[in-house]
């Protein structure tokens, strides 16, 4: 069997800003909408890091976190699975580290539902001690385009109050923590408060440094409060994006209808990036025409948060509120363009 075939080629796109060679992009985010990015982005530049949120605490992950001990290793799994090397090798050992292990109809196992790329990236951080490290050698395996870093290397969880209305119609307010129970906590009111525990854990060092050397910065798509703003709420990648050179896009969602956003329209989820991080500028936001119903208060609200907006169809067209890579490519390409 032969392992070699062509690497999908780069899109050409300008020179950084004051120097030479591929832009340094940062994507920011977790699970599907930080994957979606990333496969569109891989095709733009050499140079890129993914910085994934590590709060996650449902299925294998949060299995995984709760017996070892360790970080939430499936939306780094996803983050490493979508920059593999476009060859036999890199796709087979992307399909290796997304194999889900299920047992026999009529028994249960302790394996079932782990990812095997779950169990590999933690046994690299046993062995290495060394969150870091143990993901480098993780992407090394895949001949992963870029690197993945994990925003802390503290395992976090994510609270929130959400607020809803007693069977007497009165005001009711309930915090839940743990991300698996905020994504779903919409059904009973709207989430609001959102913070994470600790409140001050550490950024990651080298996530810090990537952005801050970065010529973008790509926040979203993805979950809302789960996977976009923990990185807002972080106090040290919050900072960074702050004070870094680097221009910021925002990559809106194709739909807001989700379990943790009942209620909110797209312009309410730009306006939750102005309350928890005041301070930050935003370049530049993307969205579908398709996911946004009021033109005036969504590019109001992107006013707020000093965005200009881009508009462009970057869905795969069946209906479904899934990002298509290589539209998304064409719009990233667009964006970063107009800039530079």
């Amino acid at each position: 069997m032969s392992f070699m075939t062509g690497m999908i080629p780069l899109v050409p796109l300008p020179t950084p800003r004051g120097g030479s060679g591929p832009l340094k992009v940062v994507a920011l985010g977790g699970g599907h909408g930080l994957s979606a990015s990333l496969q569109a982005l891989r095709r733009l530049t050499s140079e890129l890091t993914a910085i994934v949120t590590v709060a996650d605490d449902g299925g294998s992950s949060g299995r995984i976190r709760e017996e070892l001990d360790v970080l939430p290793p499936g939306d780094l799994r996803m983050a490493l699975a979508a920059l593999c090397d476009d060859t036999d090798w890199g796709r087979t050992w992307r399909d290796v580290m997304q194999h889900r292990f299920k047992s026999k109809p009529g028994s249960e196992a302790s394996l079932d539902g782990h990812a095997m790329g779950n169990l590999l990236i933690t046994a690299l951080w046993e062995l290495l001690d060394d969150p870091v490290q143990g993901l480098r050698w993780a992407g090394a395996l895949l001949g992963a385009r870029g690197q993945v870093l994990p925003m802390s290397v503290q395992p976090l969880a994510i609270s929130g109050v959400v607020m809803g209305e007693s069977d007497r119609g009165q005001l009711t307010k309930t915090r839940i923590t743990g991300q698996a129970q905020l994504a779903k906590a919409g059904n009973s009111g709207i989430v609001t408060d959102v913070t994470l525990i600790p409140p001050d854990a550490p950024a990651c060092p080298d996530a810090v440094e990537a952005i801050q050397s970065a010529d973008w910065c790509v926040l979203g798509p993805g979950s809302w409060y789960t996977s976009v703003m923990p990185h807002i709420l972080l106090p040290g990648i919050r900072e960074a994006l702050e004070s870094t050179s680097a221009r910021l896009l925002v990559t809106m969602n194709l739909s807001t209808d989700t379990k943790e956003t009942v209620g909110m329209d797209a312009a309410g989820h730009l306006q939750t990036i102005q309350r928890y991080a005041h301070d930050l500028n935003v370049d530049a936001v993307l969205a579908d025409h398709l996911a946004v119903d009021n033109v005036d208060a969504f590019e109001k609200a992107a006013a707020g948060i000093g965005a200009r907006v881009f508009f462009d169809r970057v869905g795969v067209g069946s209906g479904s509120a899934v990002h298509d890579p290589l539209r998304l490519t064409a719009a990233y390409h667009n964006v970063f363009s107009t800039f530079d």
